[in-house]
């Protein structure tokens, strides 16, 4: 009793926190939940620059999307905070940018406000499945190699973007990708960047890939890289260029489809790890393994993709950044709610945000991508028959440019090589269909060409 009571807060302010987030209950107290979300924010905040850079490749304002990146973040977080009672934060998610800006836009040739429309039925499909219970369905449907490859895939996707940002990969006609012109400063500055972000997050370094991004933007001052802002403390950019600017048209078709239908898959992998990691971590795993209070976390971070498409960004997801605030003792809600009041105040330094060289911000994607990328590690490569489809799913969406591509046919893959082997007796019923579905999809493309 005297180590309940020690935490218990003394007035009647702190006494709203103790009830609304319970702070006693969870072991926790004020001071310890701020300095998780301050924690949970500087390792993440690298985002207010890379999401912004990413997007911008569309033709939306760099000033809106910067504004748009911030208030996705901190709404997204505050629902969570508030409904869920986890401490954790959420953001437009790196991957789901890169489908945005390259698959979406790039690729297939949508206009980045029917992009956005994309984002908000991707988001709304979560928010039903996860309402009826058909996340947990699809989850168990697809095995465990194939999540690990869909997520390393999107690393292998992000680290290729990240590497033609900074100029090290280049196009080439004889060998379709070559070694960049190391001797340009900008191209020698995303490689020191690279050095530099690595050693950082390597060394475990608290904020290693935002402390990365600075200094590589710091040493890119004297190269003539970077140019200083005129103000570094300003009004927040305007969101108007941005917000609210969706459009339908054309998204309902069967190729549309299947693509926000690999959208959703991508966002609900990246999700679904991150809250098991995060979870256990938090001690918030029951015996049955159950996640407690997994289904409004999950309700909340659909709602957070849906919350960032009227702002105008990606797909925000749970970030898997959020395990560094748990560490250091974040419990309860308030942890996120620190965090996104953290966002809403970075919104006062756009200037400073917004100097920032995409030579500087590319390395983050490189070593974020690899991070990603790690995944292929638990899959079981003696196992040909899961091995090839696995490897399929990663490497076709770099080499395809499309997350959707390599989601698709690794799909297909799977099923394929499962009814060839004998093992068709294992493979649930869903990824039967989704097989078909994909197959489909690739019938009519070819039928339409």
């Amino acid at each position: 009793m005297a180590a309940r009571e020690a935490v218990r807060p003394n007035d009647a302010s702190l006494g709203i926190l103790d009830r609304v987030f319970k702070l006693t209950e969870n072991r926790s107290d004020v001071k310890t939940e701020v300095l998780a979300g301050l924690t949970t924010f500087v390792t993440m905040a690298y985002i207010i620059v890379v999401n912004p850079k990413t997007l911008s490749a569309t033709g939306m304002d760099e000033g809106a999307l910067f504004m748009a990146t911030i208030l996705a973040a901190a709404v997204s977080t505050l629902v969570m905070g508030l409904v869920a009672n986890w401490p954790v934060a959420l953001a437009p998610g790196m991957g789901l940018n890169a489908f945005f800006a390259f698959t979406l836009v790039g690729g297939l040739g949508l206009s980045w406000q029917q992009a956005l429309g994309a984002v908000l039925i991707s988001g709304i499909l979560a928010l039903i499945v996860t309402a009826t219970g058909l996340r947990e369905l699809m989850i168990r449907a697809i095995p465990e190699p194939l999540k690990h490859a869909v997520t390393a895939g999107i690393g292998f996707f992000i680290m290729l973007i990240g590497l033609i940002n900074a100029g090290i990969v280049t196009a080439s006609e004889a060998t379709t990708v070559a070694l960049g012109d190391l001797s340009d400063p900008k191209t020698l500055l995303a490689v020191i960047g690279v050095i530099i972000t690595g050693v950082l997050v390597a060394r475990k370094v608290t904020g290693g890939i935002l402390l990365g991004i600075l200094i590589t933007t710091v040493i890119g001052i004297p190269m003539g890289v970077t140019t200083m802002p005129e103000s570094w403390v300003s009004a927040p950019p305007s969101l108007a260029p941005s917000f609210l600017k969706l459009s339908f048209d054309g998204l309902f078709s069967p190729g549309m489809i299947t693509v926000i239908f690999a959208m959703f898959f991508a966002d609900l992998f990246d999700t679904i790890g991150t809250f098991v990691g995060v979870a256990s971590k938090a001690g918030m795993v029951d015996k049955e393994g159950n996640l407690k209070g997994g289904n409004r976390a999950l309700i909340a971070d659909s709602l957070g993709t849906i919350i960032g498409s009227l702002f105008g960004t990606s797909n925000t997801t749970t970030y898997v950044e959020s395990a560094a605030g748990v560490t250091a003792g974040g419990r309860t809600g308030l942890t996120a709610i620190t965090v996104a009041v953290l966002f809403l105040l970075a919104s006062l330094f756009s200037g400073a945000f917004l100097a920032i060289p995409g030579q500087a911000t590319a390395p983050a994607l490189i070593i974020v991508g690899a991070m990603m990328a790690s995944s292929i590690t638990q899959i079981d490569l003696d196992d040909f028959g899961i091995a090839l489809p696995a490897i399929i799913t990663a490497l076709m969406m770099p080499f395809t440019f499309s997350i959707a591509q390599g989601l698709a046919l690794g799909f297909i893959a799977y099923a394929a090589i499962a009814l060839m082997t004998g093992r068709a007796s294992k493979v649930h019923w869903m990824m039967w269909v989704l097989a078909a579905f994909f197959i489909a999809h690739f019938t009519i493309e070819a039928l339409k060409s």
